[in-house]
This record gives structure tokens, sequence and C-alpha cells, in this order.
């Protein structure tokens, strides 16, 4: 379609008349600019929303046990009760599609008093009693030592892993934490490793930053529970459906308890799976607008240039009966428009798209791109997949564009474009 030749005789009719050339491709490069700003602007929100979950798993359930509200077998309603480890090992061996399982013991103080003492420095902080697979569900980095290990469920060792603040506040920076010892409500455990929290804003019975996690059979025993504990958490298998096995976790829980099997009260269940996914199809609705926004606004500079392309083939009706008139075929006279189309409207879509992602680039470098506990625009910026999928739709609108001028161009018959005056 294009060589130099053609090239010339193209930029020269588009110079001809550069005011309107240039108001022509200013709704092309128009439109492609606002596709990107709304593309990058739509990226940023998704990657600030997805920094404030990172490291959490999404297809976990979080189920807890309240009162019953029903009588049966006996038992009057408003009866408590409680899971323990065998109903785990239960779920784990009999219900297919569940990942893994993880019961947690949280212990608070309410008073504000200091709870947790290295030396005479102390802070107040939570403690939590869990297991090994606790951090492949709400997981954090390590940044010295370990987490908790098997070893230490089996012995019930007296270690502990600290949260990042609770390192900083009772230790301090300028030590290494591993091995020493510290006191948490009047028991002494060993340091094994200190955490960080991946973000604050999905967390479990207290931020990872501010806790202190210990082997979940240490704090049933220093707390005198036997196998109990406060609530459990479950990851969904890939192919299995949370709700469904949501279902069968509290049937099985029902029958091992004596529960009505129409009791819905005596549990309380959060399925973050269902929260994320309602975040993932607003997200999806919200790039499906911008797309239809941003290709609207395109396809107004693209009737822009099809009119301009209309009153154009008008005046040079002559010209194009003079070419007819020496021989052009109708396919060169169709190949000449469409590529004066498409050079124009190609020049504003690489403007647009080029200036568009320059500008966000500016903007990331003011809002950051890194994940930050107070960052909701993280990193806008629109992917290379994006910024070849919006190149192909301005080739494709300069095409579109470009129709109905070659349409009109080979309507006109030499012998009537060579009489106009």
């Amino acid at each position: 379609m294009f060589d130099i030749d053609n090239i010339n005789e193209i930029w020269q009719t588009i110079a001809r008349n550069k005011t309107r050339s240039l108001l022509t491709a200013f709704g092309v490069f128009w439109g492609i600019f606002i596709l990107v700003i709304l593309l990058a602007c739509g990226n940023g929100f998704d990657n600030g929303l997805r920094s404030q979950i990172e490291g959490f798993a999404t297809n976990s359930t979080f189920l807890i046990t309240t009162p019953t509200t029903e009588a049966y077998k006996g038992y009057q309603k408003g009866r408590n009760w409680d899971v323990d480890m065998s109903d785990i090992e239960a779920i784990e061996k009999k219900i297919k599609g569940v990942d893994k399982v993880s019961p947690i013991f949280s212990q608070w103080t309410y008073n504000g008093e200091n709870n947790v003492f290295y030396g005479t420095k102390g802070g107040n902080f939570s403690l939590k009693g869990v297991i090994p697979n606790y951090n492949e569900i709400d997981r954090c980095k390590v940044l010295y030592g370990r987490f908790i290990n098997e070893t230490d469920i089996v012995e019930a060792r007296k270690v502990c892993v600290l949260g990042k603040k609770a390192y900083e506040d009772i230790i301090g920076t300028d030590k290494n934490p591993l091995g020493l010892m510290i006191k948490a409500n009047g028991i002494y455990y060993h340091v094994v490793g200190v955490i960080e929290a991946y973000n604050n804003k999905v967390s479990i019975s207290g931020s990872i930053n501010e806790t202190i996690i210990l082997p979940l059979t240490t704090m049933q025993i220093a707390y005198n529970t036997g196998d109990k504990f406060d609530f459990f958490m479950f990851t969904t298998a890939r192919g299995y459906n949370t709700k469904d096995l949501q279902t069968e976790v509290k049937n099985l829980l029902r029958e091992r308890h004596d529960i009505s099997p129409t009791d819905e009260g005596a549990f309380v269940c959060f399925d973050f799976e269902e929260m994320f996914t309602m975040f993932e199809y607003l997200f999806l609705g919200i790039k499906i607008l911008i797309w239809i926004v941003g290709i609207g606004t395109l396809l107004s500079g693209v009737v822009g240039v099809s009119n301009i392309m209309l009153v154009t083939i008008k005046e040079r009706t002559r010209e194009i009966g003079v070419r007819r008139a020496l021989g052009a075929k109708p396919s060169i006279i169709i190949r000449q428009v469409m590529a004066e189309s498409l050079l124009l409207t190609i020049l504003a879509g690489i403007v647009g798209l080029v200036l568009g992602v320059a500008i966000m680039a500016v903007v990331s470098g003011f809002v950051g791109n890194t994940p930050s506990d107070d960052v909701m625009f993280l990193d806008p910026q629109i992917g290379f997949g994006a910024a070849i999928a919006a190149s192909i739709i301005v080739m494709l609108s300069g095409l579109l564009a470009g129709v109905l001028p070659a349409i009109r161009a080979i309507q006109i018959k030499a012998i009537d474009a060579i009489r106009e005056e």
C-alpha cells in the first residue's frame, strides 16, 4: 500500500490544508489519548487493590463457632460448643477439595498494659497460636530466622516468632533477635524468627506485625485448653466450589457435635473468596467500561476523519476523473484514499499513545510503584498487550475511516469529473 511516491503524494495532500488536517487528526489523537489515560488509571486502582491483599490466600474461608440457635437431640438452644483437633483431622480426611486447614488460638490484652517484655523494654501485643501451614494462608515475609515448624508443634516448644513492630519496640533493630528470650503473659519464650506482613489491610485476629506467633500446642498447654482453639480457616483446592465445601464442613461439624442440620446460627462463616471475586468482577466491569468509553471517543474522531476525507474527495473530483480517464483502476483509487486515511489516523494515534504513556509514567513517579499500606493507586501504566491492542484499534479505525470516502471516490465517473468546473 505504501511506497516512497505514494507517501510523498499523501503527505502533499495532507499538507495542502494544514489547519484542517491538524483538527481532523486531533479527534483521533484525543480518542487514543483518553483511552490510554483511562486504561492506565484503571490499572493503577487494580494494582493498588491487589497490593493490599498480597500474600493472603483469596480462596480461604474463616469459620468460628457460636451458641446453637435450635434445640436438638435433647440439647437446649443456646448451647456453647467448640471445635477441636479431632474435627480438623476429620475435615482433612473426609472432605475432598479442602486444601489446607489451619486452627488458630488467639489471646489479646484489653487493659492496655504491657504484656510482652525483653529486659526492661515492654509492649502490648496479641499472642497467636498456629500451625506451620498458617503461613500458607496469611503469608508473611520472614526477616530473621524461620516460622513455626512441625517439630515445634510436636514437642510443644517454648519458641516464638515476633511481628516486625513487636521486634522493633521491645528488642530494637540494632540487635539480632534470634536466640533471645522474651516474656509474654508471664511465660518465657526463645525467639526463632521475625516476620513482616505483606500488607496490613487483610489480617486474621490482628496484624501480623503486632503479634507474637507461638506453636498452637504450646499455647494450648500454657492456657490449659486441651486440644481446643478459637477458630479455624481452610482453603479450597483448585477445581472445587468454595460454597459447596463450606456446606460440607458445616454438615460434618453438625454431625460430630449433635447440632441441628438446619441450625445455621451455630456458625459464623466468612468467605474471603466471595469477597475477592466480587472485587474481580467490579474491576472487570470497570475495564470493560473504560474500553467502551475509550473506543467510543476514538470512533468520534474516526467519524471526523471520514467526513473530512469525503470533503477532500469532493475537492479532488477532477483529479480523480483525470486518473480514471488515464486508465487508473478502481483498486488504485481505493488504495490511495485508504492510505491517506490510514496514514493520518496512525500518525495521530501514535502521538496520542506516546503522549498518554509518557504522562502516566510521570504520574507513576509521583504516586509510586511500591506497595504500601496507604497506597490505593499504584503504578498507573498500561501493559504491553494493551498498547498493542490500542495500536491495532488505531489501524482498524484508519481503515474504517477511509471506507466511505473510497466508495465515494470510485463512484466518480471520468467524463462527469472532467466536465466539472
